[in-house]
């Protein structure tokens, strides 16, 4: 089983490598491009997320016991964002999700190098992945 925990100290080791935030911007841009693209046709406004600037398709499908997430976005650093929600809590149980705090964001120093715009964001990418998670336990 998927474990969130370990995926984000592997986060935090990966980021330690790098000792300029340069270096871990262009990192998080190169995770972004090796995100698996969505199909044209499944980028519809529908799953679009509120709060971000840039545009971002969030598709969140699965059960209480495993959710899987997909997404894209049209700017590249954001892109990397979610190629580390995904790295996470893609395949986690909904109930890790709820109970994995995002420790990995303050670990790195994401928070003081992200811009207000970016920060929101992701703040909204987390919500909704939450409350994905909290809507699948419901189901239950």
């Amino acid at each position: 089983m998927h474990d969130p925990q370990k995926a984000q100290n592997e986060i935090i080791a990966d980021f330690s490598l790098f000792d300029s935030w340069l270096d871990r911007y262009q990192y998080l841009i190169d995770l972004g491009k090796k995100l698996e693209p969505l199909d044209d046709a499944e980028k519809t406004d529908d799953i679009l997320l509120d709060g971000c600037q840039s545009r971002v398709w969030l598709i969140i499908e699965g059960s209480a016991d495993e959710v899987f997430i997909r997404a894209n976005s049209d700017a590249a650093i954001v892109s990397g964002l979610i190629a580390l929600l995904i790295r996470v809590y893609s395949g986690a149980s909904a109930k890790q999700i709820i109970n994995t705090a995002p420790e990995f964001i303050t670990a790195i120093g994401l928070q003081q190098h992200l811009s207000a715009t970016r920060a929101n964001g992701l703040h909204a990418m987390l919500q909704a992945i939450n409350k994905a998670a909290s809507d699948f336990l419901e189901e239950v």
